[in-house]
């Protein structure tokens, strides 16, 4: 069933982890140089199929896809506010998610240039945080905006909006990641 947002609609999962040392760590991606998000950083997902029946469905079939990582070795553990994308006008449907047996993903080359495994901790941490310009096709300058630090890289966008909702929640324990 779609919703009223039609064929403007993604979904991504936000895979989560907890590492033999008991450490929560979430899993980010850095996309492949070619397409539209080309080169950020990101959380597995994409745009709505006609074959998925559900948002969940997209979110889960893009992780297989990028990842390798199938829909029996998550566990969900809640649906998120949706989030619109302030350049390319997506509603992007978030889904946490535990990943099961951790490290096992295989990115998909032509989609994934680089996969990061972030302790939940990080994203708390005031050197993580900071300001920068961006320019994006659509906008008529470059714009500052907000973005965490990720190994050299800058998560911002939406990926940035989605971490702002779920790290405090992750780092308060309200959902448990075993």
């Amino acid at each position: 069933m779609k919703t009223e947002y039609a064929s403007r609609e993604a979904a991504v999962i936000v895979p989560v982890f907890k590492t033999p040392a008991g450490e929560v760590r979430l899993l980010l991606i850095r996309r492949s140089p070619a397409g539209i998000h080309g080169g950020q950083m990101a959380f597995p997902g994409g745009m709505r199929d006609e074959c998925d029946q559900t948002l969940l469905d997209t979110a889960l079939r893009e992780l297989g896809e990028e990842l390798m990582i199938s829909a029996a070795e998550t566990r969900v553990l809640a649906s998120l506010p949706p989030v619109q994308t302030l350049t390319t006008e997506v509603m992007v449907f978030p889904f946490l998610a535990q990943i099961l047996n951790p490290g096992g993903w295989r990115p998909s080359e032509r989609e994934i240039a680089e996969v990061f495994e972030t302790p939940v901790e990080h994203f708390a941490r005031p050197e993580a945080h900071d300001f920068g310009l961006e320019s994006f096709s659509g906008w008529p300058e470059p714009r500052r905006v907000p973005f965490y630090r990720v190994g050299p890289h800058r998560a911002w966008g939406l990926t940035y909006r989605i971490l702002e909702t779920v790290v405090p929640r992750l780092l308060a324990g309200e959902w448990v990641i075993e």
